[in-house]
């Protein structure tokens, strides 16, 4: 079985991720790579529209991100709506607010 970290690391090297900048409570500086999606942003190859901001990745790159917590994506903060885990709880999928 593949790893879900291995799959967003060929996406990233794909070009198919951006890149999401988080600056925690306590920590270091975290830089990583999301699956974004924004407003009426065409997903599933063109199939459906995205209604809202959102993010998935893997569980394991942005460990302590909580609800209010903001990042930077794409130069432009967005705030942490809610999270919650996919699937077996490999990825998580956000919610976000511009701000």
């Amino acid at each position: 079985m593949i790893a879900v970290e291995t799959l967003y690391d060929a996406a990233a090297r794909s070009g198919l991720l951006q890149e999401a900048i988080w600056v925690p409570d306590t920590g270091p500086v975290v830089a990583t790579w999301v699956e974004f999606r924004a407003p009426d942003a065409s997903i599933l190859d063109g199939i459906g529209m995205s209604t809202d901001y959102a993010m998935r990745y893997p569980a394991t790159w942005l460990v302590g991100l909580k609800r209010g917590d903001t990042l930077k994506i794409g130069g432009v903060t967005y705030r942490i709506r809610s999270i919650m885990a996919v699937g077996d709880g490999a990825e998580n999928r956000a919610s976000l607010s511009r701000t």
